[in-house]
C-alpha cells in the first residue's frame, strides 16, 4: 500500500514550486514519480503530425520525485505523514498520523 493515491491533495516540500498545494493526476510508482496538478508546469512545442492536427505551443505538468511531496490531513489541513493501519475485518487503510483518521 502506498502513502499517496491518485486524486489526494498534497503539498509540495522542495523545488521551485514549494509550498503549493494540489491533486495527483498520476504515480509512476516503479520510478518513484509523481504528477501534480498546477506543479511543475513544462512548456512543449508540437508540430501537427497529420493532414488536419493543430501544433503549437502547450503546457503541461511534469512528473515529480515522490519524496519532494506530503498528503494533506482532511481534518486539519496541513501537511501530515501516514501511518498503514490494519482494521478490524483485515484490511489496510492510510491513517494520518497528524489527527489519527483515515485517509
Amino acid at each position: 500500500m502506498t502513502r499517496i493515491k491518485k486524486h489526494d491533495l498534497v503539498h509540495v516540500l522542495t523545488g521551485k514550486d514549494k509550498g503549493k498545494r494540489g491533486e495527483v493526476i498520476e504515480i509512476l510508482l516503479k520510478k518513484g514519480k509523481v504528477k501534480v496538478k498546477g506543479v511543475f508546469l513544462q512548456t512543449r512545442h508540437t508540430k501537427n503530425s497529420t493532414a488536419g492536427g493543430v501544433g503549437g505551443v502547450r503546457t503541461e505538468e511534469g512528473f515529480i520525485d515522490l519524496s519532494n511531496v506530503m498528503p494533506i490531513c482532511k481534518s486539519t489541513g496541513k501537511p501530515c505523514r501516514v501511518r498503514i493501519k490494519q482494521l478490524e475485518d483485515g484490511s489496510k487503510a492510510r491513517v494520518s498520523h497528524r489527527s489519527g483518521e483515515v485517509l
